[in-house]
């Protein structure tokens, strides 16, 4: 009993191969893969050939280096201080600040070093080009030579179509151009997000595109055909018994629920301490192939509001091909990733169906 995330592999698998940019496409797989499962994702993603990978935590990274060997690269998008670990599992690291390299400058002697702007998100990075240029001026002062293989930043706005990301974009491509007068000719330059790279395709003197949410397939913004977006996962829950109401009866904590009128409620296996958002619950769910109301959200369960088409064997989805991840962001659920990122990997069951 209790709640089911499904995952189609052939149709994740053929989402990967549709929309990665062959040869060029850095995945990330943060956060458990955007909780598809870090194992199922790398290998999902290296059989459809991608050899790339992006994550913020050095425990993935050396787990992705292990199912995978040496045949991919791995970069870690978190500053890290673990630099024994970073040279025995041959990964790439960030360079976030100045700070940073003025701190541990003889600990980056000999690794593959990614410079990371900070751009209008803010969150981390260089500010300017007059920080490349200092580090640049140090190292050679102190005779260090710096493995500078990559180039990166990171889009908050490539979603918004105000103007902004426009502006984001300027910045960045200025700050590449200030790289390139300094001399440097990183081998790989990524910035582009899912978003970005819809809107854009990968731009001029870039290397890769870095992607998540659409590799995943869901789409990074709306009004984009479903089609160029195959969503492989399902979120389903069995009902446990169904109960009859009568007018004026209440369910739920503190009365959460009152019948206005003589009717059934189904109660299903599966509430928000598996992960199932508040805002969710207001788009309701389907059963049958019809759309039921939600009229409780509890921390195991929920109610639901049925009619006589429903009966007790019937799968409740909140998550499928007719409910799509992206359509719950578009009404203001959250983003794609905070829906996934939001599921309860140990209290939910995880199956995958393999293309016999």
């Amino acid at each position: 009993m209790g709640g089911v995330f499904q995952v189609d592999q052939a149709e994740f698998i053929e989402q990967a191969r549709q929309f990665q940019l062959e040869g060029q496409t850095i995945a990330v797989v943060k956060n458990n893969a955007y909780n598809y499962g870090l194992d199922f994702a790398v290998k999902a993603f290296a059989i459809s050939g991608i050899d790339y990978f992006a994550t913020t935590s050095i425990e993935d990274a050396i787990y992705i280096r292990k199912i995978c060997g040496e045949k991919v690269s791995i970069f870690l998008l978190n500053p890290t201080t673990d630099f024994k670990r970073v040279k025995k599992y041959k990964l790439e690291i960030t360079l976030p600040s100045l700070d940073y390299y003025q701190t541990y400058k003889n600990d980056l002697v000999g690794l593959a070093i990614h410079i990371e702007f900070e751009g209008l998100f803010k969150r981390s990075g260089l500010a300017h080009i007059d920080q490349l240029a200092a580090i640049l001026r140090d190292a050679k002062d102190s005779g260090s030579t710096l493995n500078i293989k990559g180039l990166w930043t990171h889009f908050g706005y490539a979603d918004e179509f105000n103007g902004i990301y426009e502006k984001e974009r300027q910045l960045w491509l200025d700050f590449v151009e200030g790289v390139f007068d300094l001399g440097l000719k990183p081998s790989v330059i990524h910035a582009q997000n899912s978003a970005s790279f819809v809107r854009d395709g990968i731009f001029k003197s870039h290397s890769h595109v870095r992607l998540g949410i659409g590799l995943y397939g869901s789409k990074p913004f709306k009004n984009l055909d479903d089609k160029d977006f195959i969503q492989a996962s399902s979120v389903t829950a069995p009902i446990i018994q169904i109960k009859h109401l009568d007018k004026g009866m209440s369910l739920g904590y503190s009365g959460a629920f009152t019948a206005e009128e003589d009717c059934k409620i189904a109660i299903v296996d599966i509430g928000y301490g598996d992960g199932i958002l508040r805002e969710r619950i207001k788009h309701g769910c389907q059963i049958g192939g019809r759309t039921y109301k939600i009229v409780a959200l509890m921390m195991s369960h929920m109610a639901v509001l049925i009619d006589d088409h429903v009966e007790a064997h019937m799968p409740v989805y909140l998550y499928g091909k007719n409910q799509r991840i992206d359509h719950f962001t578009a009404l203001g659920v959250g983003a794609n990733s905070e829906q996934l990122g939001a599921l309860n990997y140990n209290s939910m069951r995880r199956d995958i169906v393999y293309d016999d």
